[in-house]
């Protein structure tokens, strides 16, 4: 059995209709399309932390320099960058 816990949401009327239509709309509960939404955005948020974390450890200058090496295969059809 999963460990849940309860808190009271307090939504506007507006919202919380949007939220009724929307999840009956996907054949579910409030509770489950509610309980989703914060979990898309938690992804969201987490795998924009991890980006921000990768940029500070990027070596831009290594990147410039492999990117512009002499040889090695021209570009896969589709694959040009765009002037």
């Amino acid at each position: 059995m999963k460990e849940t816990s309860t808190y009271a949401l307090r939504l506007p009327r507006s919202l919380k209709a949007a939220v009724k239509r929307l999840s009956k709309e996907e054949g579910t509960s409030i509770n489950q399309f509610v309980a989703t939404a914060v979990a898309e955005k938690v992804s969201a948020l987490r795998t924009a932390q991890y980006f921000a974390e990768r940029h500070k450890r990027a070596d831009f200058k290594t990147f410039e320099r492999i990117l512009n090496r002499e040889g090695g295969a021209p570009p896969r059809e589709g694959d040009e960058i765009p002037d």
